[in-house]
C-alpha cells in the first residue's frame, strides 16, 4: 500500500492564516485546539493506495471539541512545564486522529 497525500499550497496558506488570527483573538488558547484541526487537514486530504493502484479516500472522524477533557489536560500540563507539554500533547493529538481515521 501507498499513502498519496493531495495538499494545496492554497490550503495551506489559508488554514494557517485562519489558526493565526484565531490565536491572537484568543491569545494563544486556540493552539491548544490546532493539532486537532492540522491533524484532520494533512488526513482528510490523504488517500491509500493499495497494490492493484485502487485509491481510497481517508476521512478523519474527529472535530475540535471531541476530547475536550484531553485539551484541558494538556492545557494544565503546558502550563506547569513552561510549555515543553505542548510538544508531546501534539503528538498524542496526531496519536487519536490516527486511531480515528478510516479508509473509504
Amino acid at each position: 500500500m501507498k499513502l498519496k497525500a493531495d495538499v494545496a499550497i492554497l490550503d495551506i496558506l489559508g488554514h494557517l492564516i485562519i489558526w493565526l488570527i484565531l490565536s491572537v483573538i484568543t491569545f494563544g488558547v486556540a493552539l491548544f485546539f490546532f493539532p486537532y484541526s492540522f491533524s484532520k487537514f494533512i488526513l482528510n486530504r490523504t488517500s491509500v493506495i493499495d497494490s492493484s493502484g485502487i485509491e481510497r479516500k481517508m476521512v478523519c472522524d474527529i472535530d475540535l471539541f471531541s476530547d475536550l477533557g484531553h485539551v484541558i489536560l494538556w492545557f494544565v500540563i503546558s502550563i506547569l512545564t513552561l510549555g515543553i507539554g505542548y510538544i508531546f500533547y501534539f503528538y498524542r493529538v496526531w496519536n487519536y486522529a490516527l486511531n480515528n481515521t478510516r479508509a473509504e
